[in-house]
């Protein structure tokens, strides 16, 4: 039996990005010292996911799934598949809250395939015409996210297509794996930009389903300054991923998950994320509606890139923890602590963000 093919590296799958659009090139990481001492901490770091192809971080993990799932159907390497767009290709099939969907869609394009984006009924219309102009078939689907990705699954399972999801309840998906990994181009970036100075202690990252927060995790295991402790920030309407850490497996939490972070209105964790982050022994902060429309002016205010309220979730879960001693304590925060956060998507028109429901 043949060996199976190795792992991409992370420059690799970053080389492999950066050939398909020039607006693949890293993304700024900037340092935000108003903002640290509106916080009472020693350094802000904000790695601004806006400046990315797409407008989102999830342009690296879509896009880089989607392509890796074509080229293994038609047994071709990528660079091969991209120079041939080979006809017939089978469609990807996607779920999305907007950003993953945007991102397969990208990867079907490129490759000169179909793509079938499922979306729920509170992803609002402009983001479904953003993925529509990438050439995306939209299926609408009446529930929560987690009804989107079921329908989407179903699909893929009748023969519609090739499923590319960013979350699963098999902990050895290839394909979200795959996802996980395009994520991880972010954190090799981190590391080269903050270069030889004093490295980050916190990092404050949106949760969703877990995948950002584990590859983030795995990425800067080990770089991170003591403590060293990753938090992954989640809306208190849409917390998945502390109960399943507690119970060590996706749980399914009940509501209709409307929550101003748009795009982490997920219901249940992703398996492969929560075994990373059980692994690097990530924390988990729960943040209100409040908090999370507050956070986008805050860091507007400080000097950082305009975004959205699940843009700056990481920056709503740092502050609630500064707020609280007893938290504070409990993730060693205090003035000599220098934070690390991820904002993942820009801002919005006023178009693209009015809400569907």
């Amino acid at each position: 039996m043949p060996n199976p093919a190795p792992s991409p590296t992370i420059s690799t799958i970053a080389a492999a990005l950066r050939g398909l659009d020039p607006a693949y090139a890293p993304t700024p990481l900037l340092s935000l010292p108003d903002l640290a001492r509106r916080l009472g901490v020693a350094q802000v770091l904000a790695k601004d996911e806006g400046r990315r192809m797409l407008g989102s971080f999830k342009s690296l993990g879509g896009t880089y799934a989607g392509l890796t799932a074509l080229s293994r159907a038609a047994a071709m390497d990528l660079r091969a598949l991209l120079a041939a767009r080979p006809a017939g290709q089978p469609a990807l099939i996607c779920a999305s809250d907007g950003n993953h969907g945007l991102a397969v869609a990208a990867a079907a394009r490129f490759a000169g395939a179909p793509a079938r984006v499922f979306l729920h009924a509170g992803v609002p219309p402009a983001r479904a015409r953003r993925i529509a102009e990438e050439g995306a078939e939209i299926v609408r689907v009446s529930g929560t996210y987690d009804d989107a990705v079921e329908a989407a699954a179903g699909a893929a399972r009748a023969g519609a297509g090739l499923l590319v999801a960013d979350t699963t309840d098999d902990p050895e998906d290839p394909i979200v794996r795959d996802v996980m990994a395009g994520y991880g181009v972010m954190a090799a970036e981190i590391r080269d930009q903050a270069g030889n100075g004093l490295r980050p202690t916190h990092l404050f990252v949106q949760a969703g389903v877990g995948g950002l927060a584990a590859a983030m995790a795995e990425g800067l295991a080990g770089w991170l300054n003591s403590p060293g402790l990753v938090v992954a920030v989640e809306p208190e309407r849409a917390a998945c991923l502390a109960p399943a850490l507690a119970a060590g497996r996706p749980v399914r939490v009940p509501g209709d998950l409307h929550t101003e972070a748009e795009m982490l209105s997920c219901g249940e964790a992703s398996a492969p994320a929560l075994a990373v982050l059980r692994r690097h022994g990530a924390r988990v902060a729960t943040v209100t509606e409040v908090e999370l429309r507050r956070a986008p002016g805050i860091l507007a205010e400080a000097g950082g890139p305009a975004t959205t309220p699940s843009g700056a979730a990481g920056l709503a879960g740092a502050l609630a923890a500064l707020a609280d001693p007893a938290r504070a304590a409990e993730l060693r925060l205090d003035r000599d602590s220098r934070l690390l956060i991820l904002v993942t998507e820009g801002a919005l028109t006023e178009d693209e963000s009015g809400d569907a429901r």
